[in-house]
């Protein structure tokens, strides 16, 4: 509700409907202050990702080691040979082999379903298999093996494996791990939590969670996830040394595909894909995988010839290649960027009328008010699934921007709206929120609006404009600039 004659709207349902985002700037940075699951959906499927508070889009045509987003499709994907002996030799070091002779004769399958078990491995069937809440009794099995979703709140017990997994599997100095740093990047995300209905009708979880993972009650593994709409989306993986043995990150890759499959999510998204890093070619071991085009936002199969395009350049564009979008695998409104350009909303419709009522919004921060502690967390910090030390190299190997300090809408930066497009953006129903005021601020209301110009690079209406091309001109009515200082919670 706008408050007559101030430009104001008033904090109460209001402030929910949008996630609350501050920009940094380039490649792409902001910090997400708030971030509700829908919007967070939509920035993944256009090249984002985000670490503790901070979401980045890269910039993969001036980037040393240019970032692709992946996606898994649970319904089609078949686990390899290698994949099924992982979840296999660790079900039956569960269980152990006395439970197996014993379970046979106390609980004998029917010969139609040992026939089936033979012939079909089910991924979440097999997932389940060893857990204690799904097992037959008696017998008793050589160990008690519980998977939990829990709140991404900070313990003692789950930073202990933390520490341990740094320290010694990821061989990092105990002068680089501590406990701020877990919190920072791998809890308390601003991902509100919630929940969402499937095409079944059952209620699904929304937002940021720890699957814990216990064998007799010890925690030893940890997997990050963001719950969204269509996805889970893979944050980190951490373990136990002590069961590196056991190939954990292939168990934790497995059990979040089948959660996806078996909840309803159906994609798996396992983070960025750098061609060039061969610590992070575990990733496509999940088949079959989409790699998402960052100039036309559509999704193309990672199959030998997508594979054989990143041999031969630095930069791939898929839509300008021979290669077509995958059937299902188009944006998640089907438009390019020049679509998203030309369905900004319109002046004449109130923020609330750019949202639907069963959708929330975001809220964002701005570049010239960042702290040191906001760039000090300008690298993304890696999603892992490998053999201990397979990782994004967002962490391991930097990259060497020369575009910092660039005006984003004069850059080359695949799938952004150039100068002259986002002059025909509306903008001037945005929504802001400072230090200075208790409610939601129209743009339009703001005393230097309309002297200042969107070319004006380093103004405050040309940081606005750059956020709103990086995060797409359609989503503007779901999104609140959020110029607070650093601490408020939206």
């Amino acid at each position: 509700m706008e408050m007559e004659g101030t430009g104001m709207q008033a904090l109460d349902d209001t402030a929910q409907r949008y996630s609350f985002l501050f920009p940094i700037g380039y490649s792409y940075y902001a910090i997400a202050t708030s971030l509700t699951p829908a919007l967070y959906q939509k920035l993944v499927d256009r090249c984002w990702r985000r670490s503790g508070t901070l979401l980045y889009r890269p910039n993969q045509k001036h980037s040393c080691c240019p970032h692709y987003t992946l996606r898994l499709d649970s319904a089609q994907f078949k686990p390899t040979k290698d994949q099924r002996q992982a979840v296999n030799r660790f079900n039956r070091h569960i269980l152990g082999d006395s439970y197996a002779r014993e379970a046979a004769r106390l609980h004998p399958r029917s010969r139609a379903e040992a026939r089936r078990r033979h012939n079909v491995f089910d991924l979440v069937e097999r997932i389940h298999e060893p857990e204690a809440e799904v097992l037959k009794s008696p017998p008793s099995p050589d160990h008690v093996f519980t998977v939990t979703l829990e709140p991404d709140t900070f313990t003692e017990e789950k930073y202990a494996v933390f520490e341990n997994y740094q320290r010694i599997v990821h061989r990092e100095p105990p002068s680089k791990i501590s406990r701020n740093g877990f919190r920072r990047f791998l809890c308390n995300s601003p991902l509100r939590r919630g929940s969402i209905a499937g095409p079944d009708g059952k209620q699904r979880p929304l937002g940021s969670f720890h699957q814990c993972y216990r064998i007799d009650g010890e925690l030893v593994a940890v997997g990050v996830l963001d719950l969204l709409p269509n996805c889970v989306s893979a944050v980190y993986f951490l373990y136990h040394e002590s069961i590196h043995w056991l190939n954990p990150g292939k168990l934790g890759a497995l059990r979040e595909i089948a959660l996806a499959r078996e909840a309803g999510y159906r994609w798996w998204y396992p983070g960025y894909y750098v061609h060039n890093c061969a610590k992070m070619r575990y990733k496509i071991e999940y088949k079959p995988q989409y790699v998402l085009d960052p100039e036309d936002l559509r999704w193309y199969l990672l199959d030998k010839e997508a594979l054989a395009l990143f041999d031969k350049g630095h930069y791939v564009c898929f839509s300008s290649s021979r290669k077509r979008p995958e059937a299902g695998g188009g944006h998640g409104n089907g438009q390019s960027m020049e679509g998203v350009v030309n369905s900004s909303p319109s002046a004449s419709h109130p923020p609330e009328a750019a949202v639907p009522a069963t959708q929330e919004g975001l809220s964002i921060k701005p570049a010239e008010t960042a702290s040191e502690e906001d760039a000090d967390t300008n690298t993304p910090q890696p999603t892992e699934h490998g053999s201990g030390s397979d990782s994004d190299d967002e962490e391991d190997d930097e990259e060497e921007e020369e575009e910092d300090n660039a005006f984003l809408l004069t850059s080359s930066m695949p799938g952004i709206p150039s100068l002259e497009q986002m002059r025909h953006v509306d903008m001037d129903r945005l929504v802001l929120r400072s230090d200075f005021s208790d409610n939601l601020i129209v743009a339009s209301h703001l005393v230097i609006w309309e002297t200042e110009d969107i070319a004006q690079f380093g103004s405050l209406k040309s940081r606005i404009a750059e956020l709103v091309a990086a995060v797409g001109p359609d989503l503007v009515g779901e999104v609140c600039i959020d110029f607070r200082k650093r601490g408020v919670s939206g």
